[in-house]
């Protein structure tokens, strides 16, 4: 291998757990922004406790990993010269818009910001003819589609049962405590999910790198790569994303403790069998759609739709807007050659410190991302006469029954 060749692989693999830390640090809030706001978890508890499962859930599925190592993209139609270039342009894209929905605060989707990226670096460093449309369309975007949906309609029905099985707290302030231990239980495993699903993603583009510059010849990704890119998340969801566990966890719709049970609970059972299935499914959308679903799920709840819609505006623009960024920076390879891949490289340190530059302005933490818990206030909305139960109506057919006996006598 030539050394040229060499240098770039290792500028891919180091960009590609850069990619891997920013995943986890921007979606943290998926498992861990419901409990935050509900006070089932503290936040520094929580998100350490989403980088460990997210570091043990990285190790218990591949299949994931191997879609993109062995399906998206033909790597028998690249050159082992030029397909190192274009993985490390197409990762360019994807931290950029990482980066720049971190910034805005915006649950987008890690996993369409990195397919995004590579396809709009093959599209324009090869050609389109090199991406397999197909798998593209089965594996990513019907998925994309049909997850959110799914379990926001999971979490409205396990909300709504949740609630009519404890209506007797209606009246009172939220005293569903027990929800919120369930919470711990739950988010526990959507972040045991996300390992199972978002880091396979960055170990399938690793392997996809080895494959084509022939260091190595099968679709399993190496247990090296898995233990940097388990680990490597592991970090970034410890860094905790603080500016989206915001908007996920207050942003979208005040959460209840039941109402947060049932919405991790619908996200986690959606991602695991995803990942059982190789769907590289968005934790992100998935997550958001089962909050959404949850707030429509309990009576007297407000759903934020205004930033219902600047989340949906982020998801039909993150293919494009990565693949846009991606397509630039392997066109600067295209024309430039090594020296272009160094612009790359440059251009994106200057990004990526800018970004973080511009958030110490209106810095948000552990202290301040949530203003306050969801402790307070009824649990639902309480009408002022409302209309007998099935019990009290019961009840009272049974009074009128014994009143009509004593008339009789």
């Amino acid at each position: 291998m030539e050394t040229a060749t060499l240098l770039i692989v290792v500028l891919v693999v180091a960009l590609a757990l850069f990619f891997d830390f920013t995943n986890g640090f921007h979606d943290t809030a998926n498992a861990m922004a419901t409990p935050i706001a509900t006070g089932a978890l503290k936040p520094k508890v929580a998100v350490l406790l989403a980088a460990i499962l997210n570091l043990v859930g990285a190790f218990l599925s591949t299949e994931v990993a191997k879609t993109i190592s062995g399906g998206i993209i033909r790597e028998e139609d690249l050159s082992p010269t030029i397909f190192p270039a274009i993985i490390f342009a197409g990762l360019i894209g994807a931290i950029t818009w990482n980066m720049l929905t971190w910034l805005l605060g915006l649950p987008s989707s890690s996993s369409h910001a990195l397919f995004g990226g590579l396809i709009g670096a093959t599209i324009v460093g090869a050609s389109a003819a090199a991406i397999d449309f197909g798998v593209v369309l089965s594996k990513i975007i019907l998925p994309a589609l049909i997850a959110p949906v799914t379990a926001g309609v999971i979490a409205y029905v396990a909300t709504k049962v949740a609630y009519g099985i404890t209506r007797r707290y209606d009246s009172k302030p939220d005293g569903r405590d027990g929800f919120r231990v369930g919470q711990i239980f739950t988010s526990s495993l959507v972040a045991l999910a996300h390992g199972t699903n978002d880091a396979q993603k960055t170990m399938g583009v690793i392997t996809l790198t080895l494959i084509v510059v022939g260091i190595q010849d099968h679709p399993e990704p190496e247990l090296w790569v898995i233990i940097a890119c388990a680990v490597t998340i592991a970090l970034g969801t410890y860094m905790g994303g603080w500016r989206i566990i915001r908007t996920l966890g207050k942003g979208l719709t005040d959460v209840k403790p039941a109402q947060g049970f049932s919405a991790e609970a619908s996200t986690a059972s959606t991602i695991l069998a995803s990942s059982f299935f190789g769907f590289a499914l968005s934790t992100t959308q998935v997550a958001s759609g089962s909050v959404i679903g949850s707030g429509l799920g309990r009576r007297g709840s407000v759903v934020r739709w205004r930033t219902v819609g600047r989340i949906a505006v982020g998801w039909v623009l993150t293919l494009p807007a990565s693949g846009l960024v991606g397509g630039l920076a392997a066109l600067l390879v295209v024309w430039l050659g090594t020296w272009g891949i160094v612009i790359d490289a440059v251009l994106a340190v200057v990004i990526i410190l800018g970004i973080f530059l511009r958030s110490r302005r209106n810095q948000v933490t552990a202290g301040n991302a949530m203003s306050e818990v969801a402790d307070s206030g009824l649990a639902v909305k309480v009408k002022r006469n409302p209309p007998p139960t099935r019990r009290q109506r019961a009840l009272a057919r049974e009074a009128e029954k014994r009143a009509k006996k004593e008339e009789r006598r």
